[in-house]
């Protein structure tokens, strides 16, 4: 049999010789060469668990010591054992403490009577595994609680069937103007102006009917100030600490919008400009050269007739100084 290369540092708590030489013998069998520490109390595997210096990969726990036994024994080394993983091998049968045994904190617990070699390298084995995902997904959690409260953009959690806020991010509270604690009292319907509400609760009914995965849309939104303001929502589906929830990104476009808004205002006083220009203005425009054509081709006019052609000039100089000032004064708003 191919034996375990990784050079396993354990420590056995074990004050039965028979039974630590059992446990050191399968240990040999399965791991190439395992560093085994042995304490026959409490009092010495404390000295060497709260040793600053010293890590162990097991720690292997008989539940009778001289010194210390049963629950307290537990109680008092889980506490000082720096997250060390601990399986207990027993050689009590009692199905009520294991489960216990394990609820307080321990990884396995092995019964002596049914220990083999391979039983307990599986255990060891199988203890570290999960220890080690254990800490991959508690890293995991912790970047994305990083990221969550680290986001520039307000972003929280509420519960889906209650709609309850359960986590909010501080640029959700640097935005909103309510404290985290104030969040956490309130539901989304306290953020949504109040003739809004009904087609929200709509919508959070055809989200739990259909399930989508994500979601987005543009919606108004009350700050504690009273101030609407009107943002872009991205909503993703997430169970969170056990609650079926959703998680919202919350992008804030009132003053895009209302930016916007001044662009198509200018457009439309440059399409009444555009407007004025090519129509109006060139009704007078013509009538004053058409007039000049006039007088231009016929030197011999009647001094009567040539007063009525200046008249008319005259009138359509006015109506076009007047269009000019109108264009200019829609000119200068614009500017403003």
């Amino acid at each position: 049999m191919l034996k375990d290369n990784f050079p396993y540092k354990i420590l056995v708590i074990e004050d039965n010789m028979g039974d630590y030489i059992l446990i050191s013998d399968y240990l040999h069998e399965m791991i190439r060469e395992p560093q085994i520490t042995h304490c026959k109390t409490f009092k010495q595997a404390k000295s060497w668990i709260t040793n600053p210096e010293i890590t162990f990969d097991m720690i292997l726990l008989d539940m009778q010591l001289p010194d210390k036994s049963g629950q307290s024994l537990l109680e008092a080394i889980l506490p000082i054992s720096r997250d060390f993983p601990i399986i207990i091998l027993s050689g009590n049968s009692d199905l009520m403490f294991s489960i216990k045994s394990i609820s307080l904190g321990v990884d396995d617990y092995i019964i002596k009577d049914d220990l083999r070699p391979t039983t307990l390298y599986k255990g060891i084995v199988y203890c570290l595994e999960r220890r080690k995902k254990k800490q991959e997904l508690k890293d995991s959690e912790e970047r994305y609680n990083q990221l969550f409260d680290l986001s520039p953009q307000p972003m929280w959690v509420y519960d889906l069937d209650t709609l309850e806020f359960i986590n909010i991010n501080m640029a959700a509270v640097s935005h909103y103007g309510y404290s985290r604690s104030e969040f956490l009292s309130m539901k989304i319907t306290d953020i949504r102006p109040s003739e809004e509400v009904s087609v929200l609760l709509d919508d959070i009914n055809n989200v739990r009917q259909n399930h989508p995965y994500f979601i987005s849309g543009i919606f108004k939104h009350l700050k504690k100030n009273g101030e609407l303001i009107m943002v872009e929502i991205r909503a993703n589906s997430i169970s969170y600490k056990g609650r079926n929830a959703r998680i919202i990104l919350v992008n804030d476009i009132t003053e895009e919008l209302k930016y916007i808004e001044s662009i198509e205002i200018q457009n439309k006083k440059l399409s009444e400009i555009a407007w004025i220009q090519s129509h109006l203005v060139r009704a007078p425009l013509a009538r004053i050269m058409g007039l000049i054509q006039m007088l231009e081709l016929d030197p011999d006019m009647g001094l009567e007739e040539r007063s009525m052609f200046f008249e008319h000039l005259i009138t359509s100089a006015h109506e076009l100084d007047k269009l000019i000032i109108e264009i200019t004064q829609k000119t200068s708003a614009m500017q403003q």
